[in-house]
C-alpha cells in the first residue's frame, strides 16, 4: 500500500541473514532511531488482514479480535512502529527477474532467496517462542491457568511479559503476518498483465498450492542451517517479491527502488485498488491464499503443542485455552 516517501537511508552493520530473532531485535532498535514516516504500512491493509485472519481461524469471539482486530491485532503489530521498517516481516526485498525477463536485472536469484530465508526465519523464530509460551497456559496436571488465560483486560504487543495467552497471541500474530504478506507481495499467486513481461510487469506464478518453504512447525524443529538450505533449493526460479525501501536482512535501507520490481509500483495487491490487484483474479487469489496459510499454520500449532505437552493432555488443554473466550470453564480437566 502507498505511504509518504521514507526516511532517509541509513545503514546498520550486517545481520545473518536467516534473520534470526536477535538479529531482527538489532534492527528494529535501529529503526527506532530512524525518523519515521507516518500512515498506513506497506502490508495489506490491517482490515484486510483482520479479514484474512478471521476467516482461517475457528475461535471464540473475543479471542479472536486480540488476534485479528485491524487496528489491535496482534496479527497487525508488525505494522506498528519500527516493525514495518524491517524488510523480512514484510516478506520484502526479494525482488528479482531472470536475464529472459530482464538481462542485467541488479539483484541476483541468490540476493532475492537471502530475503525469503530471512522472511521465513522471523516466523520459525516466533513458533519456536510462542511453543515456549504456551507452557504458561495450565499447570503440570493439566488445568487452565485462569491468571494467564484471562483477557478481561486487552493483551498489549510490546514484547514485554504477559500472561501466557497474551505471549502466545503475540508470538503467533507476528509470525504470521509476513506470511500474509508474502501473498500480497509476492508473484506465488499472480498472473501478469497482458504483454511482455519484465520490471513493470513481472511474471506471475498461478500457484494455488501451500508454498512448501513455509513448513514452519518442521523447520522449527531443525537447525537454522539445514532448513536454510532446503528453502533454497525449493524457491521457484521466478519468484519474487517487491522491493522496498525499508532494512533488508542484511541491515541496508536503500534509497530507493530505480531499476528494480518495487512494491508500490509493480507487485503488491494491498488493497483491490493497486495495479497488481487488478490484473485478473490478483487480489482474490492473494487473500484465499493467505486465508489458506494460516489455516494451515494454525493446525501445525495445535500439533505441535500436542506433541510438545502430552502429559495430562496437557498440550489439548492448551490449544483449548487458545481457542476459547473462558477456558476455565470451557476446558475442564479430567
Amino acid at each position: 500500500m502507498k505511504r509518504p516517501s521514507p526516511a532517509p537511508p541509513a545503514r546498520a552493520a550486517a545481520v545473518l541473514p536467516a534473520a534470526a530473532l536477535t538479529a531482527l531485535t538489532a534492527l528494529a532498535t535501529l529503526a527506532a532511531l530512524v525518523v519515521l514516516p507516518s500512515g498506513p504500512a506497506h502490508a495489506f491493509t490491517g482490515d484486510n488482514h483482520e479479514d484474512i485472519t478471521r476467516r482461517a481461524l475457528p475461535w471464540q469471539p473475543a479471542t479472536l479480535t486480540e488476534m485479528a482486530d485491524a487496528r489491535e491485532g496482534a496479527v497487525n503489530a508488525n505494522d506498528r512502529p519500527p516493525y514495518f521498517e524491517l524488510g523480512p516481516l514484510h516478506c520484502d526485498n526479494a525482488d528479482y527477474l531472470s536475464p529472459r525477463h530482464a538481462p542485467g536485472y541488479p539483484r541476483t536469484r541468490d540476493e532475492a532467496t537471502t530475503e525469503l530465508v530471512a522472511c521465513v526465519g522471523t516466523s520459525v523464530a516466533r513458533f519456536r517462542k510462542a511453543v515456549r509460551a504456551a507452557d504458561g497456559l495450565v499447570d503440570a496436571g493439566g488445568r487452565v491457568r485462569a491468571d494467564q488465560t484471562d483477557l478481561s483486560a486487552h493483551c498489549t504487543w510490546d514484547e514485554r511479559p504477559a500472561p501466557a495467552k497474551c505471549a502466545v497471541l503475540e508470538q503467533l500474530g507476528r509470525g504470521w503476518h509476513q506470511l500474509e504478506d508474502f501473498y500480497s507481495h509476492s508473484n506465488w499467486t499472480d498472473e501478469a498483465a497482458p504483454g511482455p513481461a519484465g520490471v513493470a510487469n513481472p511474471p506471475g506464478l498461478g500457484r494455488t498450492g501451500a508454498v512448501p518453504f513455509f513448513d514452519i512447525r518442521r523447520y522449527s524443529g531443525m537447525k537454522d542451517a539445514d532448513w536454510s538450505r532446503e528453502v533454497r533449493a525449493v524457491v521457484p526460479e521466478d519468484l519474487a517479491s517487491g522491493c522496498y525501501p525499508d532494512f533488508d536482512s542484511t541491515g541496508v535501507k536503500p534509497a530507493g527502488c530505480a531499476g528494480r520490481v518495487a512494491h508500490n509500483r509493480d507487485l503488491n495487491k494491498d488493497t483491490p485498488a493497486s495495479a497488481r490487484a487488478q490484473t485478473g483474479d490478483n487480489f482474490r487469489r492473494a487473500t484465499a491464499g493467505a486465508t489458506a496459510e494460516i489455516t494451515r499454520q494454525w493446525k501445525a500449532f495445535e500439533e505441535e503443542l500436542r506433541a510438545a505437552y502430552p502429559e495430562n493432555r496437557r498440550g489439548d488443554r492448551m490449544v483449548c485455552a487458545l481457542v476459547h473466550d473462558d477456558p476455565v470453564a470451557d476446558c475442564p480437566s479430567g
